[in-house]
């Protein structure tokens, strides 16, 4: 055996021929979730009128994004008025619109702000990292818990004071 490498067949681990199957990374779910939120958003603003370009996008454009994806979304959201309001689980069928889940809405944000700056967006003018987007989030979660009867309850960190705990539970993190 040699000191410069293992021999295989009197080859040289270093001599042998490297295949040639071109070797693809496939991308994790997350990147081909985040790669299909960005084109579809960038599909979104292109069929504005007028179209939006992606340098001038604001939070304005992000929140009526999220209000058009409202008729996609697959989750019951009761009204004020209906019986079944804050029932968890209601016996019976309702007319009550479908809206999206405010936990998809918080997850696409994320994509959504991580791909704004990989796409070379600075994070200083990040339109899903405004802070109306966060409220409109928290208002989207709190009206969702209350329809359908499920208080939403601030996960707690350690044995944190209850006004600490509050500060850094409402934070979003997007990353």
């Amino acid at each position: 055996m040699s000191s410069s490498g293992s021999n295989i067949h009197g080859k040289n681990i270093m001599e042998q021929e490297s295949p040639t199957i071109p070797t693809t990374v496939t991308p994790s779910r997350y990147e081909s979730q985040k790669r299909r939120d960005w084109n579809t958003f960038g599909q979104y603003l292109n069929n504005m009128r007028p179209p939006v370009q992606l340098s001038q996008c604001n939070c304005n454009h992000v929140l009526d994004f999220l209000r058009y994806l409202d008729q996609f979304g697959k989750t019951k959201v009761h009204l004020q008025g209906c019986m079944f309001y804050g029932q968890p689980e209601p016996p019976a069928p309702c007319t009550c619109p479908l809206r999206q889940a405010w936990g998809s809405l918080d997850a696409l944000i994320g994509r959504l702000r991580a791909a704004y700056e990989e796409n070379g967006g600075s994070p200083d003018t990040n339109p899903f990292a405004s802070a109306s987007i966060r409220v409109y989030l928290r208002e989207i979660r709190e009206c969702q818990a209350k329809a359908r009867g499920i208080p939403y309850k601030k996960k707690k960190k350690g044995s944190q004071s209850k006004g600490s705990d509050e500060s850094s539970s409402t934070s979003m993190n997007f990353s």
